[in-house]
């Protein structure tokens, strides 16, 4: 019950911080929207540290893993940001579950794993959904999927450096540094296009702020209550729950055939989950 709870949590968080971005999307460059978000993250967090009167969690030993993961996190946030606001909700969200193909592909690239059946299995159909997803029956492949398939790529490189950082590094001090490293890349990319928020954009860019941690919180409290592959099938709600959303508010058409290269993608990830001693080499 409570792995569901906190789900729920990043599910909702999760779909709010694509809406906010749509809603900022007509008014504000990608990297502003990038940049309030580090502004609000990181004075949150460090108002987090500052209340357990703990300055330990601003000490880390491991800054060129935090920068590595912290650039290559907002590049792939960049990139799903700007689908975002050029694609369908859910078919960026379809997308997205491409990333523990990506991170597979990278583990068996850099990691030592092998490639076996059950491996091959999954990276053939996740990439057959792929295909349906990107190309839904219209014969015409939209360019601009790419970058939600480049954004799925990166955070999965994030996602290797945060399975490191873990291991050393506390929770709030990894949101800490990741505050701290894009704040200044981020200003520097938005410098030539800031304006100042009205209030509704303020409200929105507050959205993605709040959104973004409680996310990144209430996956991290999951994982800790449950089995990776129950938070794995529960994520995949997020899909159904975000095409309603672009149904009911932003007119978007329903495909099924979307949906069945979405399934195939959840699918392999299922498939690619189940890790026995053997997919290592010795």
């Amino acid at each position: 019950m409570n792995a569901l709870m906190w789900m729920s949590g990043a599910l909702f968080s999760f779909c709010f911080m694509a809406i906010a971005a749509r809603e900022l999307s007509t008014g504000m460059s990608t990297f502003e929207v990038l940049f309030a978000r580090a502004i609000i993250g990181l004075s949150l967090v460090s108002l987090m540290i500052w209340r357990t009167q703990d300055g330990s969690y601003f000490k880390t030993q491991r800054i060129k893993f935090h920068l590595g993961r912290d650039i290559t996190h907002l590049m792939g946030q960049y990139g799903w940001f700007v689908g975002v606001s050029l694609l369908p909700l859910s078919q960026v969200f379809a997308l997205e579950f491409t990333a523990p193909l990506w991170t597979s592909i990278l583990a068996m690239a850099f990691l030592g794993e092998v490639m076996n059946a059950r491996r091959l299995m999954a990276i053939v159909l996740g990439f057959s959904g792929v295909y349906l997803i990107v190309n839904p029956g219209e014969g015409i492949f939209n360019y601009n999927s790419l970058y939600v398939i480049a954004a799925a790529l990166l955070f999965s490189i994030g996602n290797t450096f945060s399975k490191s950082l873990v291991k050393t590094d506390r929770p709030l001090t990894i949101l800490f540094y990741m505050g701290l490293i894009q704040l200044p890349m981020s200003f520097c990319l938005a410098f030539e296009h800031l304006i100042w928020p009205n209030l509704i954009q303020s409200g929105w860019l507050m959205v993605v702020g709040l959104t973004s941690l409680a996310s990144h919180f209430c996956m991290s409290k999951a994982m800790q209550k449950t089995d990776l592959s129950v938070v794995v099938t529960l994520d995949f709600f997020r899909l159904p729950l975000i095409t309603l959303v672009g149904v009911l508010f932003y007119a978007e058409a329903f495909r099924w055939v979307m949906v069945i290269g979405a399934l195939m993608v959840f699918s392999a990830n299922l498939i690619n989950l189940y890790q026995p001693k053997n997919d290592f080499k010795n």
